[in-house]
């Protein structure tokens, strides 16, 4: 059995907020940008807000749009959408959650990407090159970029941009991001079917590729990771990067320093469905694990 033990004394929530599968990005600006799925008590239900937050140190949070403005989301389904608006009946209840949004800068913008479960993934881009958008559909057909769950992006030092879903399926996008320019393919671990069965980002570091993904062992929802020295594999060997680490994502910060994000999937975490972070560092094969200090010096 996993403890949370593993993961730093520290660890506590960015600030307090129902949230789950964490995502952090910084922006162009020199500011950290925050997401993640909201809709809390009921997850499964009829959501579909893509709400922001931001800090200058990764200490201090505040939402990006506030009141008194109108609105709080910097996207939603009924207000901005079209083909994300359909609701559908889940064990007789009606049944549309938007589901771990991320955010992104490339290209000099932001992006977004995000899931609809039964109707798939979308990517936004502000049109304005800053974090509060307005944030528009990126692909040019009414449609999803696949019919998957999960969502992110990765771009390599070339400039290319990957869009990756589901279990650790990645597809190279066209120069312009509005559609896929190949199939989508899984990248597998050598040890098993994927790395994780939800939850797929990719990063650089070390001058690999790590490959991570969310998936339960006995019950715990954990980060698993995979590395490989070519983008495409083969990856080696899965294993559990961090503990109860769920859903997440790895961020660098200003001074180029490593994190995960974190959320607490269950009561016997250490704080439960709210956002955190926590340093990571690379042992001496190259495995992502937590560091017992979980905040940097910005």
């Amino acid at each position: 059995m996993i403890q949370y033990s593993e993961l730093p004394q520290h660890l506590t929530p960015l600030f307090d907020y129902p949230l789950r599968d964490t995502s952090i990005c910084l922006g162009g600006d020199g500011v950290y940008y925050l997401t993640g799925t909201t809709g809390a008590p009921d997850w499964w239900a009829v959501t579909g807000d893509i709400q922001l937050w931001k800090s200058s140190d990764l200490e201090h949070w505040e939402p990006l749009i506030t009141k008194p403005r109108k609105r709080t989301s910097v996207w939603n389904v009924d207000r901005d959408g079209t083909w994300q608006k359909e609701i559908q009946q889940r064990d007789g209840a009606p049944f549309r959650p938007l589901w771990a949004p991320e955010i992104h800068f490339l290209k000099d913008t932001y992006w977004l990407t995000y899931s609809i479960p039964r109707l798939g993934n979308g990517l936004l881009r502000s049109i304005s090159g800053k974090a509060e958008g307005p944030y528009v559909d990126n692909i040019k057909v009414d449609a999803p970029l696949s019919p998957h769950i999960d969502a992110s992006l990765f771009q390599d030092d070339d400039g290319q941009v990957y869009f990756l879903c589901d279990n650790g399926k990645m597809a190279r996008m066209n120069e312009d991001m509005t559609a896929l320019a190949e199939e989508l393919r899984l990248l597998s671990p050598a040890n098993a079917e994927h790395v994780g069965f939800e939850g797929t980002f990719l990063f650089k570091a070390e001058g690999r590729y790590h490959l991570v993904g969310a998936d339960f062992v006995d019950g715990d929802y954990h980060c698993f990771a995979a590395s490989s020295d070519k983008l495409y594999g083969p990856y080696g060997d899965r294993y559990v990067a961090i503990p109860h680490g769920g859903h997440n994502m790895i961020f660098q910060d200003k001074l180029g320093q490593w994190w995960s994000t974190f959320f607490g999937n269950n009561d016997s975490a250490p704080f439960k469905e709210r956002p955190g972070a926590l340093r990571i560092e690379f042992d001496q094969n190259g495995q992502i694990r937590p560091m017992k200090e979980s905040r940097s010096e910005l």
